[in-house]
């Protein structure tokens, strides 16, 4: 995260709010603002700290076992764990870990669903200087072991619920000892299988004081590796620093959840993922506040997660409050402490909804990458916004056909205007590190340069954004979800977001497909029905898209399934639907289209396929 100078953040607040012209308006922001001054106070001196200081995450696990040892870190099922215990915990890791070998820039692997030991072995590993490798839970053979070689891992940390994951490829994982196979129990009277070590056993009987080398960290060095979710291709591990961990915490913890001691914090999302791991945790642990760790999401038991936890605050993926809104109403759904919530990706089609159905007060949707050097935070609470960012950014032409940024004659990018929409790229500079993947190929490829001048770097996002004005900007859609279709340009998220809100559908997905005979790619989307017995009323679907989009952003296909396949962070993946396309003999599920000339929807039967696929039909 960027450092952040007040009073342009001042400023640029005013302004928004149309203080000049609409005083009123300008109150609720200037009381935000008032109340979460020594929070945003605090969160810019982390934010602002220097990549050369010695501080480090073990710095805030240290701090908070001393200044409060009984106080509540980790809530999980029945149990509770205090500041002091997490901290011993992650010193009996780490110094389990120094008597086998591991040391400054080592990577370890972790296996482990949510859980308290998944902390205190992260905690253990960071506090070495080590590198924790954070596997995703979901993957499995061939993507599981190229995670492991890729993260070059040489000790592995594998829970009981994931060992025969590991087991499968064990052996492409370089077929390590069992003193680097580090078996961590679920159940009480499990047995550790062979060829491990009882890692409970071992941490139990480890010193609990601090490793020396804690000491000499300082915020430039690495802690994890955060994997990309692989949707196109084998997953990257993106390098983590207790720079990034930190300045994450100070931007969403402090400056916008403002956590206090005496705060919970709810988080459903894995750990492996960054808004766990970074904002979550480090919102919970900078401030001195509690986590409380569920292992899975479930929309059913969200709200009584929340209530059994006295949770005041949660950290969410825009999908899973989709998910939340479609479960039915009842009653208790403001029956809650939570009035403060912090994540990407809430959309603007849910966003009044979502917050007048659950009384939530203050909404601070961030942007952010795991590998960027770029972060945007809706510090003013203003809604369906990203947010400002500070720090030296631009949005740049782009050519969707082309994929690829556009130059002038002097072959400079060029940027567009106020609320138009173009590519986010940020500048790469000693101050703002681009701290890439552990693949030095794969790092230079997001790099752009000489961008404005010769010689200059930039890191490309992949993200096109729209320009808000005042440092403030929208999320649009990544790059290969935008398709261009009758000579523009079409936003997979856009669409989606006004087929959403059609009474009976309860998600959507949209994505570009080719028509034989036809330039670029017209839109296709799939479907999840509210209610699966009940046919969707194709000639209503169809009057409300026509009255909500222009007719180049129509869904001419349309696919109706009983769910979306996602992600383990809730990512719609949509590579198979691409390859799927309209055929009937490959997709075995309700087809229909909008043929040309045509102002309503019909089955898409194995004939008139064969007419379309055969260029007889003109779109």
């Amino acid at each position: 995260m960027p450092d952040m100078d007040l009073k342009a953040l001042m400023q640029a607040a005013r302004e928004l709010a149309g203080v000049a012209a609409h005083p009123s308006v300008w109150t609720p922001t200037a009381r935000l603002l008032g109340r979460k001054l020594p929070f945003i106070v605090r969160g810019l001196k982390l934010i602002g700290a220097d990549r050369t200081t010695k501080m480090s995450i073990g710095t805030f696990l240290e701090q908070n076992a001393r200044e409060r040892p009984d106080g509540c870190a980790i809530l999980f099922e029945d149990r509770r764990w205090t500041h002091r215990e997490l901290n011993t915990q992650s010193n009996q890791w780490a110094n389990l870990l120094a008597s086998r070998g591991i040391g400054q820039g080592d990577v370890v692997a972790v296996l482990l669903e949510n859980r308290p030991e998944m902390l205190a072995a992260i905690g253990g590993v960071v506090k070495l200087g080590a590198i924790a490798a954070v596997v995703n839970t979901r993957q499995r053979g061939a993507i599981l072991a190229h995670s492991f070689t890729v993260a070059k891992a040489t000790t592995f940390i594998v829970g009981e619920e994931l060992w025969d994951a590991f087991a499968e490829v064990r052996a492409q994982a370089g077929a390590p000892p069992a003193s680097r196979v580090l078996w961590l129990a679920e159940h009480e009277r499990a047995a550790a299988p062979k060829d491990t070590t009882d890692a409970a056993l071992a941490v139990a009987g480890a010193a609990t004081t601090t490793p020396a080398i804690m000491a000499t960290l300082t915020l430039a060095d690495p802690c994890f590796y955060i994997y990309t979710s692989g949707t196109t291709g084998l997953p990257k591990a993106s390098v983590m620093s207790h720079n990034r961990w930190i300045k994450a915490a100070g931007a969403f913890g402090m400056a916008g959840l403002a956590m206090r001691p005496d705060d919970v914090l709810y988080l459903a999302l894995p750990l492996y993922h960054n808004n766990g791991l970074s904002v979550a945790w480090g919102a919970a642990a900078t401030a001195g506040a509690a986590i409380a760790l569920r292992r899975k999401f479930s929309a059913s038991q969200f709200w009584d997660d929340v209530r059994r936890y006295d949770a005041t605050a949660f950290v969410y993926i825009g999908e899973f409050c989709r998910y939340l809104l479609n479960q039915t109403p009842s009653l208790k759904d403001r029956d809650h402490k939570v009035r403060r919530i912090a994540g990407n990706g809430l959309r603007p089609d849910i966003w009044h909804q979502f917050k007048e159905r659950f009384g939530i007060e203050e909404v601070y949707e961030f942007y952010a990458a795991s590998e960027g050097n770029v972060a945007f935070v809706n510090l003013l609470n203003r809604d369906a916004t990203v947010g400002l960012c500070p720090a030296p950014y631009a949005m740049v032409k782009y050519d969707i056909d082309r994929d690829q940024v556009v130059r002038n004659s002097d072959g400079r990018l060029i940027r567009v205007g106020r609320v138009e929409v173009g590519l986010l790229i940020a500048e790469v500079s000693e101050r703002y590190a681009f701290d890439g993947y552990t693949d030095k190929t794969a790092s230079e490829k997001k790099l752009l340069r000489d961008v404005f001048k010769v010689g200059d770097c930039w890191f490309n996002s992949g993200d096109l954004m729209r320009d808000q004005g005042f440092r403030h900007a929208q999320f649009v859609d990544r790059i290969g979800d935008t398709f261009r279709w009758k000579g523009e340009n079409v936003s997979t998220n856009e669409v989606a977001e006004v087929i959403n809100t059609f009474p009976q559908i309860a998600e959507s997905t949209v994505y570009g497909v080719q028509v034989p005979g036809s330039d670029g790619r017209c839109g296709m989307a799939a479907l999840v029905l509210r209610s699966p017995d009940e046919p969707l009323d194709l000639a209503a679907f169809a009057r409300h898209v026509q009255g909500q989009l222009p007719n180049y952003a129509w869904p001419l296909f349309l696919r109706v399934r009983p769910a979306l396949d996602t992600t383990g962070t809730f990512k719609q993946m949509k590579g198979d639907l691409r390859k799927q396309g309209y055929d009937p003999a490959q997709v075995g599920e309700p087809l229909f289209v909008m043929p040309p000339r045509h102002s309503a929807y019909v089955p898409l039967a194995a004939p008139l396929y064969q007419e379309i696929a055969g260029g007889h039909l003109p779109f």
